[in-house]
């Protein structure tokens, strides 16, 4: 076991990092072994732990660096060293077709994808990698990438991973290995804020809603800090609880919450707090809610509409069961889209699902999110969605005014070709 100095402080080495930094398994886990030495000296990290998997983030073209970082790893003979799963790309390599933009970009983006598949990463494109059989366990070390997939995994599946950017999150798979600080550490699990929903708008019906405005609330104002929540919907299913984190983490730097009676460490107040008490206190009336959610809106009722964007983060089988019901009847006015990953996609075709889906109309897009690529056919009018992420992120990502609404009323705006309140 060695040490090094790193940033002003001691970094201690196991035997097996001083192999990778020896090159023992070989030149690419070198590479990234010593951008990880860098990062562990700048994020105060006293040694580095072993991890049981990775998601990779950098499967996004965000031009040529992209591209060149994981060709240099290809070059110098790497692989991935954990089960590495891949988030979103530019492009749905299933319907290459739905591509909207410029053939050059279409190419890299499709490359890069590629590129990852060929150091070994397991060529899953969802930003859901939880709805998959990777799914971690509870206590899990790992490093994760994508805001949503953070929070998923450490709030409501209790595993443990940092917000892991593009680059390291790589270098973390290609080792696997990752500097122990933040969130793998028990006592920074700890709450730090209360959030009391005093009260919950009883007209409505489905948790959802709530989740949504929670985790916008909790975004905003927790920024970084782990909230624990109380007051939540008792009916509150995991697809709801995707929603807050995923709103929370667009919002803000939310990495952890803790729903009281809901989420694996926090069974109570006391636990999620582990037996401290909380620095800030913030509490939420209806009205709070119902004001949030309006917000998300950018565009009144009646408004006409382009089209209708579900899936973000990619939708569950769970989602698309809700979905179905609500697709029997007229016929489309605007394209309605729904983002899932592979495997749900896969799920949806054995079950004779996808036809059914497909023939109401419904576009369904793999791979890729329509926020973060070109696929939506028609941007002139506003675009309708249920997520919160979608709605925080499309009017600076793609240009467009955005109505938010409930799963019912997203799909009665595309049935009407306008902004439908139920």
């Amino acid at each position: 076991m060695g040490a090094v100095q790193t940033a002003g402080s001691s970094l201690s080495l196991d035997p097996v990092d001083d192999d990778l930094l020896a090159g023992r398994h070989g030149p690419a886990a070198a590479f990234c072994m010593r951008l990880l030495l860098r990062f562990a000296g700048a994020v105060g990290a006293e040694r580095f732990i072993d991890i049981e998997a990775a998601h990779i983030d950098g499967c996004l073209y965000l031009g040529a660096v992209s591209l060149d970082f994981v060709e240099h790893l290809l070059s110098l003979g790497g692989r991935v060293h954990v089960p590495s799963t891949l988030n979103v790309g530019s492009v749905d390599l299933i319907h290459p077709e739905l591509f909207r933009g410029k053939m050059p970009f279409a190419a890299a983006g499709a490359r890069l994808m590629r590129a990852h598949e060929e150091l070994g990463c397991v060529p899953t494109f969802t930003c859901a990698p939880y709805q998959t059989i990777f799914r971690p366990r509870f206590g899990a070390q790992i490093a994760w990438a994508e805001s949503n997939a953070i929070v998923f995994a450490n709030s409501v599946l209790g595993a443990r991973t940092n917000r892991y950017g593009d680059f390291i999150d790589l270098c973390c798979a290609m080792t696997g290995r990752a500097p122990f600080y933040g969130l793998h550490v028990t006592e920074n699990r700890r709450a730090r804020v209360l959030v009391e929903v005093e009260s919950l708008p009883p007209e409505w019906d489905e948790a959802g809603l709530a989740c949504v405005a929670v985790g916008h609330i909790i975004g905003r104002r927790c920024s970084d800090r782990v909230p624990a929540i109380v007051g939540l919907p008792i009916r509150s299913a995991e697809d709801d609880l995707k929603a807050l984190g995923a709103v929370a983490a667009s919002s803000g730097a939310v990495a952890l919450f803790h729903a009281v009676g809901l989420t694996p460490e926090a069974a109570s107040r006391e636990a999620a707090f582990q037996g401290e008490a909380p620095d800030e206190t913030i509490r939420l009336s209806a009205g709070d809610l119902r004001d949030t959610i309006r917000d998300l809106s950018t565009v009144p009722e009646g408004t006409p509409l382009s089209a209708v964007s579900l899936g973000t983060p990619h939708f569950s089988l769970a989602e698309f069961e809700r979905l179905m019901p609500l697709l029997d009847g007229s016929r489309l006015a605007v394209d309605l889209y729904v983002n899932t990953g592979r495997s749900v996609h896969e799920d949806l075709r054995a079950r004779g699902w996808l036809e059914r889906i497909e023939a109401a109309g419904v576009t369904v897009v793999v791979d890729t999110c329509t926020y973060v690529t070109a696929v939506i056919r028609d941007l002139s009018g506003a675009v309708m969605t249920n997520s919160g992420k979608w709605a925080y992120y499309a009017p600076g990502n793609i240009g467009v005014s955005v109505a938010f609404g409930s799963l019912a009323e997203c799909v009665a705006s595309a049935r009407a070709g306008r902004v439908v309140r139920l």
